[in-house]
Order: structure tokens, then sequence, then C-alpha cells
């Protein structure tokens, strides 16, 4: 019991530091915006501070000020990393500038959230009251605080690289024919970004980005390969290659692309083939858990209510 209180008192000491170095924290920020606003109205007359409407003043924009404080200090810490993760967040799906930042800024956020979340389940683990329940939430709340944000990372990249993957053929398959038509490279490519634009959105938006490049005078060469980058997927990695070689050998653009998208199919077909030959495999664990011992009881079942029967007259 008085291993509990001690408990109890840290938990207690920590969460009013805690709070309070929230408070001062917000308090120092009131100030700071207190004294920009003022000054603001002074510069540019009485009429300004009407006018301009802070972005950051409602609790939105305050919140997210604190997350984006708390990464530029990580980011501070080590910015070696910073762009490698603006690569991923990118192929995530996460264009802002700001985005590495809010990230970051954000996992510091769930850490400090399932910190105090222990803190808090740590008395009921000391007191014997709900032990297992207590080491349970601690755990899921560390789990989720650590491996949360980069397993959300990790599966929107997943399902953009899948819907790349899949619309890479088609995508090299109207290339060829824009081509074929007589249009150049970078007008089919504008061309094939409207035609995409339906099926596959989110592989239309870097297809976006490539012809905005092109157009500013970007050399394509460096463009195809920033495409590639932030596909993250080896058959844009491929395509950029084969492009850059075909640039400076001057062989048929049109030729190397259809063999390129036959190459491409020739890969979505074994991939089919693939999924469909695992499948077995995949099957063998449901049905041996759900199907087998429903079939089992079904067999069984009437033999059993025979042999009851019979040893019940005797």
């Amino acid at each position: 019991m008085q291993l509990q209180n001690i408990i109890t008192i840290v938990g207690a000491i920590f969460i009013l530091a805690g709070l309070g170095g929230v408070a001062w924290l917000a308090a120092g920020e009131f100030r700071l915006r207190a004294i920009r606003r003022g000054r603001l109205a002074t510069a540019g007359g009485p009429g300004l501070a009407t006018r301009r409407r802070d972005p950051n003043s409602g609790i939105s924009g305050q919140f997210m000020g604190q997350i984006r404080r708390l990464g530029q200090q990580s980011a501070v810490r080590d910015p070696a990393k910073l762009s490698v993760l603006r690569s991923r967040l990118m192929q995530a799906g996460f264009y802002n500038r700001e985005a590495p930042v809010i990230y970051l800024g954000v996992r510091a956020a769930s850490l400090a959230v399932a910190t105090l979340g222990v803190i808090l389940v740590l008395p009921l683990v000391a007191g014997g009251k709900a032990s297992f329940m207590g080491i349970v939430v601690a755990v899921v709340l560390a789990g989720i605080a650590m491996l949360g944000p980069d397993r959300i990372l990790n599966m929107r990249r997943g399902k953009r690289e899948r819907e790349y993957s899949d619309g890479f053929p088609d995508l090299l398959d109207l290339l060829v024919a824009s081509v074929e038509a007589g249009l150049s490279l970078d007008a089919a490519v504008t061309r094939v970004t409207e035609e995409l634009a339906r099926r596959y959105p989110n592989l239309t938006v870097h297809l976006r980005f490539l012809v905005l490049e092109l157009r500013a005078g970007k050399s394509r060469k460096d463009a195809w390969s920033a495409f590639a980058d932030r596909l993250g997927i080896d058959d844009a990695r491929q395509l950029a290659t084969m492009l850059r070689q075909a640039e400076e050998m001057g062989t048929s653009l049109g030729e190397t692309l259809t063999v390129f998208s036959q190459d491409m199919r020739s890969k979505r077909m074994l991939r089919a083939e693939e999924k469909a030959l695992a499948l077995s495999a995949k099957l063998t664990v449901p049905l041996i858990l759900f199907i087998f011992p429903c079939l089992l009881g079904s067999l069984m079942l009437p033999a059993a209510a025979r042999l009851m029967k019979v040893f019940g007259h005797h």
C-alpha cells in the first residue's frame, strides 16, 4: 500500500509538472502574439487588425502551431533524415512543404500523450487492482505511440504503390499510342494525364507534377528521375532509365516504349498468376480453423446422438 501511495504521488507530480509546462508555453505564446498584434496595429493603422485575421487564432490553429513547434525541435535534432522523410511523405500523398515538420510533431505529441497515459495507469498496476488490464493498456498506448504514425504512413504508401503498379501498364500503352500517333513525348504525357484522371487519380497527380516540371524548363532526364523518386516503384525507375538511355543513344522512342510496355504487361500477368497460385496455400488455415470443425461436427453428431440413445436405454 505504501508503494502504491508513492507511485501515486510521483505520478501526480509528473502530471502537475506537465500541465504547468503546457500552461507556461501557452502563456508565453499568447504574450508573443499579443505583442505582434500590437506592433502590426501600430505599424499599419487601427484598421489593419480588423482587416487581417490571424490563421492561428482559433483553437485548431493554436494546436497546429504547437505541433509545428514540436516538429521543428525534432527536425533540428536530426536534420539528416528530413529529406528522406519528405520523400516518404510525398510517396504517401502528403505534398505540403510543412508535412515533415507536422509529422514529427504528431509523433512527439503521441509519445507525450502515451507517457501521460502510462503514468496514470501505474497506480492501478502497483495496487493490484486490474493490474493485468493496466499492463495491457500501457502496452497498447506505448505501441500506438511508437508504431502508429509509421504504420499509417506505410499503409498509405503501400496503397498508393499498388495503384501505381496497376496503372503503369495502362500509362505505357497510352504513351505508345500517343507517340505512334505523332505526338512528342511531352505532349503525350499531357494527353495521358487527362485520360487517366478518373481511373488512377493518385498517379495523375504525379503526372501533373511531371508536366509542370517539363514546362518549367527542367531537363527530361531530371524530370523523369524526379517522377520515379516520387512514385517509389521499380517500374518508374526502369522507365526513367530507359528514356535516358534512349535519348542519349538516339534510338526510336516509339519502339522502345512498345517493348517496355509489353514487358510491363508480362509482369502484370505474372503478378496475377502468383496471387492465384498462392490462394490455395492461404486458404488452408481458414479451412482448418472454420470449415473442418463444422464438417466434423455434422458428420459425428448423428453417430453421437445414436450412441447416446442406445446407451440411454441400457
